[in-house]
């Protein structure tokens, strides 16, 4: 969180995570670079440039794989949340690895013209109607053009104002992107390699990829299915979401009532309170973090907001939607109408003295 923009806000973690993919980017190139040069001599020799080209490409491809791979991982496992946290960073690094593999491409191959570079990748070669010919350098320029966009407004001025909808929706082409770079690659590289070498590796980075989202989708649906098995609602009356034992202290526990906005659960100093799930920034799933110097900490990038409140501590204004909470026996009721961002409640006694 930051009361006002800076280009980055640094940090330790930061740090460490940037030089962590500085040196596991520069280590692939050099590793890809260099195998490179060992497996193609003599006859079958392969030019510095041609090498130096389709490294920063397979980096570039890998590298968005991981980026798409995190995602789900972090719903599966709070481990990989250290990767969600600054995973901004690698999507900028990777649209920096991407867009050197396209100069370098346009540069070798339509450099020592007469046309200028990009129109000649444009007219150049039109063959639409081949397989074995068709110009997959659009699809590659297409994708670029994607990752400039996502890369330019990963920054919290965009974020604030575009939205947090809007801006998770820019975002989203990440996926189309990852389709448009798997047909490049497809209607590219794969033309005119006989190895099966990279048709495994491509179809093992996308089925991976595949595989997770399914996973991490179907774990939201069962878990959503077990807190829907809840009484039906009786007009805006109070419903019973879950047990006071089911939310350890300090942290929080996700509900869902029938088809309405998740709500987070939060258990501190013997009281429970609830607030919306979503946190301004991201869309974060709040429910999933915990309560760090009495205010409710964000699983994804570190967002606070105090549980009685949804308010944000100063100097920052940020705010959510709190809900009015008690306690009866050993039972979490909320009345599950969302009440407008920092509305004041008191929180509920987890001894039997429920407040609000």
């Amino acid at each position: 969180m930051s009361s006002g923009y800076v280009a980055v806000q640094w940090n330790r973690h930061k740090r460490v995570y940037d030089i962590i993919v500085a040196l596991a980017l520069s280590l692939f190139i050099a590793t890809f670079f260099v195998i490179g040069r060992l497996m193609y001599r003599g006859e079958h020799a392969v030019s510095d440039e041609i090498l130096l080209m389709r490294a920063l490409g397979a980096c570039a491809f890998c590298s968005l794989t991981v980026i798409l791979c995190i995602g789900p991982l972090a719903r599966l496992s709070t481990r990989f949340l250290p990767l969600l946290y600054n995973r901004r960073h690698l999507g900028v690094a990777t649209f920096l690895t991407a867009l050197l593999h396209a100069v370098v491409a346009i540069g070798f191959y339509h450099g020592f013209g007469v046309l200028n570079p990009l129109r000649s990748l444009l007219e150049t070669n039109t063959a639409f109607d081949s397989l074995a010919s068709f110009p997959f350098q659009l699809f590659g320029l297409a994708a670029l053009l994607i990752l400039f966009v996502m890369a330019s407004t990963s920054h919290d001025f965009w974020l604030r104002n575009l939205g947090a909808r809007g801006w998770k929706r820019l975002h989203m082409l990440v996926y189309p992107a990852y389709l448009l770079v798997v047909l490049h690659v497809a209607l590219g590289a794969l033309q005119t390699q006989s190895s099966s070498v990279l048709l495994t590796v491509v179809l093992a980075a996308v089925s991976l990829v595949g595989l997770l989202h399914v996973v991490a989708g179907m774990r939201e649906l069962r878990t959503d299915a077990r807190t829907r098995d809840e009484p039906p609602l009786r007009g805006e009356g109070w419903v019973d979401v879950c047990g006071v034992d089911d939310v350890m202290e300090g942290r929080g526990r996700v509900v869902c009532i029938g088809t309405r906005e998740r709500i987070a659960i939060f258990r501190h100093n013997q009281s429970i309170s609830a607030t919306t799930n979503v946190c301004r920034h991201q869309g974060g799933p709040l429910g999933e973090g915990r309560i760090l110097d009495g205010c409710i900490t964000c699983p994804w990038h570190g967002w606070t907001y105090r549980p009685q409140d949804g308010t944000a501590p100063p100097p920052f204004t940020e705010k959510i939607a709190t809900y009015r909470v008690r306690v009866v026996g050993k039972r979490v009721q909320v009345i599950p109408t969302p009440l407008p961002p920092g509305t004041a409640v008191e929180p509920a006694r987890i001894d039997g003295s429920p407040h609000g």
